[in-house]
């Protein structure tokens, strides 16, 4: 596998073409570039040049539930959907509460070559709730960590709440807040309205969500600490991260690209692909999610990508998981609801799903404007694509994606990860040949 490649004709997020050259894991040059002796050509006349795409939330289940997904079959479908970097959530079994264990879940990302995993580490012992986690230990070990998410769970206890982002402020980390108050939504199945009502389901309220959000948001502005919210889902979150950000408040969001286009009617047919936590909510929150990306309230999309095991979803709707897999199909659904209807640009993509998750993450390497200098970290996406996705583009090992059977524009092309690709022509490259040509990066000193 050669080391260098010559893309030819890209477009740039920002407008114009050029052409791009990946050399010894960097971007050499960019602009009109001469044959380079030796490079690999990619014609590009139509596509567009991303920066590698950043998923702050990421699911990848390893150590203690491969059933679902592991490191290296979590990366592939990274690389399948443009990602080359992501921020492994800490519920796995061990928890990733210590830093021995996320020190395990980045050497095992390392030698699976497809993508950085960067793992969060979890805010209290066990996700208990109960004490803190070792937070410094995970910060100064090799893994540096900087996020820590009881993902999840909510950490529900407001002293317990305080002493972490007290805590982080020290190395300059962020709690991720999973936003769900656990007594408000005892036993809930769905999105709390008329249809749930329907459905004889319980009702998840919007209040749950949103009274977390605005407990958190003073707390971190009385601690004067980062706070970031996970899956923001409700009109309601919208409007007190608002206030929050006009205050002054170090205050981030993301929102999932799910939330982004399903709505609350996918449930009325009881398919357990469309159970997720938080829910899907009404139409009017999706509009009001979509709004806020696009004016910045919201600051970021991340998946939220979680596997499970067919049995898992294929079951009655109140024993099935939560969780829907998301990497894959990520990029398409921001084009379906934000770069297609005019709302963002390819700039904004590039901004919204790898320059800031990698600035919230304190993610060096990644996240860089595809220029010369920067790391070998680019993702050609075609826009004037149009497919049904079917399982064929799903590249990790669980299945329960919500897209399966409709049709979403645009296509990965290709994954560049530290100039290795990942992904060619739309498929994921052998694993042994990734690792190889990681291996090889590795002993050269070449860091991404």
């Amino acid at each position: 596998m050669s080391e260098s490649f010559l893309i030819r004709g890209a477009t740039l997020p920002t407008g114009g073409r050029a052409d791009i050259l990946l050399d010894d894991g960097r971007i050499a040059e960019v602009g009109t570039v001469a044959d380079a002796a030796g490079a690999t050509v990619i014609d590009a006349d139509g596509l567009v040049a991303l920066p590698g795409l950043v998923d702050l939330h990421t699911h990848l289940r390893e150590p203690g539930y491969e059933q679902s997904e592991t490191v290296l079959t979590g990366t592939q479908a990274a690389a399948a959907g443009g990602f080359t970097a992501v921020f492994a959530m800490a519920n796995t079994f061990p928890v990733a509460d210590t830093a021995g264990v996320v020190e395990q879940e980045l050497s095992l990302g390392e030698a699976a070559g497809y993508a950085t995993v960067q793992p969060i580490g979890a805010v209290t012992v066990g996700l208990q709730g109960e004490r803190l986690a070792e937070l410094g230990a995970m910060a100064a070990s090799r893994a540096r960590v900087r996020v820590f998410s009881d993902d999840g769970f909510c950490v529900f206890d407001p002293l317990l709440m305080r002493r972490a982002l007290e805590y982080v402020k020290a190395f300059d980390g962020v709690i991720a807040q999973h936003a769900q108050e656990p007594r408000l939504t005892q036993g809930a199945q769905m999105n709390e309205g008329a249809l749930s009502g329907e459905l004889g389901l319980a009702g998840w309220p919007a209040v749950a969500e949103e009274s977390i959000i605005a407990r958190d948001v003073l707390l971190a502005e009385h601690v004067g600490s980062r706070l970031h919210v996970c899956h923001v889902s409700t009109a309601g979150s919208v409007e007190v991260i608002r206030w929050a950000k006009a205050r002054g408040i170090d205050v981030t969001a993301e929102v999932t690209p799910h939330h982004l286009l399903l709505t609350e009617d996918l449930v009325a047919g009881y398919d357990a692909r469309y159970k997720v936590n938080p829910p899907l909510r009404r139409a009017e929150d999706v509009e009001a999610l979509r709004d806020a990306l696009a004016d910045g309230t919201i600051d970021i999309v991340a998946t939220d990508h979680a596997p499970h095991p067919v049995e898992a979803k294929e079951s009655e709707w109140d024993a099935a998981a939560n969780g829907m897999v998301g990497l894959e199909s990520a990029l398409s659904v921001v084009q379906q609801a934000m770069v297609d209807p005019g709302r963002m640009d390819w700039a904004d993509v590039a901004r919204v799903l790898s320059a800031t998750p990698a600035r919230i993450g304190r993610l060096a390497g990644h996240g860089e404007p595809v220029a010369v200098g920067s790391a070998a970290e680019v993702t050609l996406v075609d826009p004037s694509a149009s497919a049904a996705f079917g399982v064929e583009r799903l590249a990790g090992r669980s299945v329960n994606s919500p897209y399966l059977g409709r049709t979403l524009p645009g296509r990965v092309v290709a994954t560049f990860h530290r100039g290795v690709p990942t992904l060619l022509d739309g498929t994921v490259r052998p694993a042994d040949e990734v690792a190889e040509a990681s291996a090889r990066l590795n002993d050269g000193g070449a860091r991404g």
